[in-house]
């Protein structure tokens, strides 16, 4: 009795699922190529690599301002010809060099968090725009993100359709702060 309600259950449950996928037109996109392939995720992720290098090279710095007092510290002639206060003055500089770069490594991560949920946020509503268009064009009932997905075929893939809508809408707003730019600049009072 079980395994007859069971196997209806489960026939039930794929018809259920084949008629839907049958009138519903489902689109497919990968996130990940929206990200590296696009005009927007590459701008994106230039900017978070530039931001990144100016944080490394400030704990760069720091780490090496470190490591050379410590070497001095480590330095038994060097401390045995500083006086007291100066050996103090280096103790207090070691600290506050430290604290400094403990600093500096939170705001790191907490910087590049930031700026990384910032870009995630971006480019994901610009997916869902080029998203919406091309579901639009093609009459999909749903674009959904390829991680959703355990299989799915690969007629359903739309992802270098929503990558050349997410481009396009890139050209036209890069186009648009050019000339906003350039508009700014023609305002400006000339300089004499």
């Amino acid at each position: 009795m079980n395994r007859r309600f069971f196997l209806s259950l489960l026939t039930s449950l794929g018809l259920t699922a084949s008629a839907f996928a049958a009138e519903s037109n489902i689109g497919v996109v990968n996130f990940g190529s929206c990200v590296t392939d696009s005009k927007l995720g590459k701008q994106e992720q230039a900017a978070f690599e530039s931001l990144k290098k100016q944080m490394s090279t400030l704990l760069e710095d720091t780490e090496k301002q470190l490591q050379d007092l410590s070497a001095k510290f480590n330095d038994q002639e060097y401390l045995d010809g500083l006086s007291p206060e100066a050996e103090q003055e280096h103790k207090i500089k070691f600290e506050a060099l430290n604290q400094d770069m403990q600093r500096y490594q939170n705001q790191y991560y907490q910087v590049l968090n930031q700026a990384n949920m910032r870009i995630i946020q971006s480019i994901g509503s610009s997916i869902a725009q080029a998203s919406e268009k091309i579901a639009k064009d093609k009459k999909l009932t749903m674009v959904v993100n390829k991680e959703a997905c355990f299989f799915f075929a690969p007629t359903l893939e739309v992802t270098s359709d929503v990558i050349a809508e997410m481009d396009k809408t890139f050209s036209v707003q890069d186009s648009s702060k050019q000339l906003e730019t350039k508009a700014e600049k023609s305002s400006e009072p000339a300089k004499k």
